[in-house]
């Protein structure tokens, strides 16, 4: 046994923020998944949808898709490639423009599971990102989770930090079924401890942060 002194390094415990964690779900889902394809209006954009998908469509050219304003249409094209064993994820910018889908969404994508008798599945993940900020104006400034949450078929997630993001959205990905994915932009810049490693998060039960018995709080976002 020698009498040197070997000193022991703690694990670093790594801090990204919020758009970091999702980029970092993006990545790792399209390096395991072939299937996954990403598309919307800017996911090219040299500042990548506030981080989120920056660079992306380097990486994984032929799975990344900068797409026409025609939201509609590649709303349509989004349910196309989930009924045929894909896994798209749309890209909004902000949440209104997802107002021009609305017939998708609600009529097509959140019905198709019923109406195919439960035999065709739409894993389908839309991300819209909400919340005001200085120069949106009154029509690219608005929280919309609500609307979506009333119809029934879709899964409607919004997480609260960096860790949730990540684990949230890997979920929705995988998820059979089609998933509103709200960000909230004031969100974006918020640091969590998030781990390298791939792991998801049960989208079907809330997180418990303290337990009482007195009061009952509710909160999202």
């Amino acid at each position: 046994f020698s009498s040197k002194s070997y000193s022991f390094k703690p694990r670093m415990k790594r801090e990204i923020n919020f758009s970091e964690s999702v980029k970092e779900a993006l990545e790792q889902t399209l390096a395991r998944d072939k299937t996954v394809i990403i598309m919307g209006l800017g996911v090219d954009d040299p500042k990548g949808v506030f981080g989120t998908t920056l660079n992306i469509h380097k990486k994984f050219s032929k799975n990344v898709y900068d797409l026409p304003t025609s939201e509609n249409s590649f709303t349509g094209f989004g349910l196309g490639l989930a009924i045929s064993k894909f896994k798209p994820i749309i890209v909004h910018q902000r949440v209104e423009f997802s107002l021009l889908s609305m017939e998708q969404i609600i009529n097509q994508i959140a019905k198709w599971f019923y109406m195919s008798g439960g035999k065709v599945n739409v894993p389908i993940v839309i991300r819209m990102i909400i919340g005001k900020g200085w120069g949106q104006g009154p029509q690219h400034s608005q929280s919309l989770e609500s609307i979506f949450a009333h119809i029934p078929g879709l899964k409607v997630v919004s997480p609260s930090n960096a860790y949730d993001a990540k684990g949230m959205l890997i979920s929705s990905i995988e998820d059979p079924d089609p998933v509103i994915f709200f960000e909230h932009r004031w969100l974006h810049n918020t640091k969590s401890l998030v781990p390298k490693k791939n792991y998801k998060i049960n989208l079907a039960k809330a997180k418990v942060l303290q337990k009482g018995k007195d009061i009952t709080i509710l909160s999202f976002s």
